[in-house]
């Protein structure tokens, strides 16, 4: 890996952010379990084509910090850079380049060449192998209990967590309730919570309503996360198929078994069925069928990147 710049701050990484909270979350992860401390700034493209331009110079390994804004002066003050997100990846590239410093991507970024000094990818984006690439099951992930959810030390809990409609799947109320219902049906003595995301759509929230939740965490109503301790918590998870972070979460951490509900699919499921499918072999899943499973081992995400090392 590249040498850092003298003036960089050991142990120090900074994240390059596109803005989108999931992909933070995948590099704030991965800064976690290297164990370093971090700073975030978001980095942008100066126009709508610019990114297209940056695709052909990283192909012919030019780099120019005009193509891009980043809300910090102070890059060349880190001893690693971090990038997560399509917006992100040729301003590492550029900043790496420029100071020394190397520079580490989150998630394959196609259209780029490979040449990071690292690059930690789920294998449901189908990574090539190369000296740089460390392949991992799931999506880089970090969870901690906010302590939002509380129950007696002699009391059950199972929760539901609920996505939303996205470009591949459809997120109906004919598709939820009969989950929901078979869950208040099995589980009678457990305490039953639940908890929606940003895309979850308003008749599901009427429906989750109709039901009678210990606790519901509309994020319509309050956006606040209580999957952490849903996961610390609960002797089973149920979870919508919608979305991979979701899934990673919930296969990563905690002790829970968990059930993936499947959705209508608007075209073929691609990283979703693969994620899942891979994560069903592992038996640290099982895909809701009308019946409940017993899969519950965990992915111990660490032992995937054992040996890395990003800065001294």
């Amino acid at each position: 890996m590249r040498g850092r710049s003298e003036s960089s701050s050991a142990g120090k990484a900074l994240i390059l952010s596109d803005g989108k909270p999931g992909h933070r979350n995948q590099a704030v992860a991965l800064a976690r379990h290297l164990g370093l401390s971090f700073d975030a700034a978001e980095v942008h493209f100066c126009c709508r084509p610019a990114k297209a331009i940056s695709y052909l110079l990283d192909r012919f390994g030019f780099y120019l910090s005009g193509l891009f804004s980043l809300s910090t002066s102070d890059a060349d003050q880190y001893c690693a850079l971090i990038a997560a997100g399509s917006e992100s990846y040729y301003a590492a590239k550029t900043l790496g380049r420029k100071y020394g410093i190397p520079a580490a991507a989150v998630m394959l970024p196609r259209g780029y060449r490979y040449d990071f000094d690292l690059i930690v990818a789920p294998a449901h984006d189908r990574p090539p192998a190369g000296e740089c690439i460390r392949t991992v099951p799931v999506n880089p992930c970090w969870v901690e209990p906010a302590g939002l959810v509380h129950i007696p030390p002699d009391e059950h809990l199972v929760s539901l967590i609920i996505g939303g409609s996205n470009q591949v799947y459809d997120l109906r109320v004919e598709s939820l309730r009969p989950v929901v219902e078979e869950v208040f049906l099995t589980f009678p003595g457990h305490r039953i919570m639940a908890a929606t995301s940003r895309r979850t759509p308003p008749e599901i929230d009427a429906m989750l309503r109709s039901y009678p939740f210990a606790r519901l965490f509309l994020y319509s109503e309050n956006p606040i996360n209580p999957i952490p301790d849903f996961l610390a918590l609960s002797d089973y998870v149920f979870l919508t198929a919608d979305s991979t972070s979701m899934i990673s979460e919930a296969v990563s951490f905690g002790a829970a078994k968990v059930e993936v509900i499947p959705l209508p699919s608007r075209r073929a499921p691609g990283k979703f069925a693969r994620l899942i499918d891979q994560l069903e072999a592992m038996d640290c899943l099982h895909v809701y069928d009308g019946t409940i499973g017993e899969a519950g081992k965990k992915v111990k995400l660490g032992d995937y990147l054992q040996g890395i090392r990003l800065c001294g």
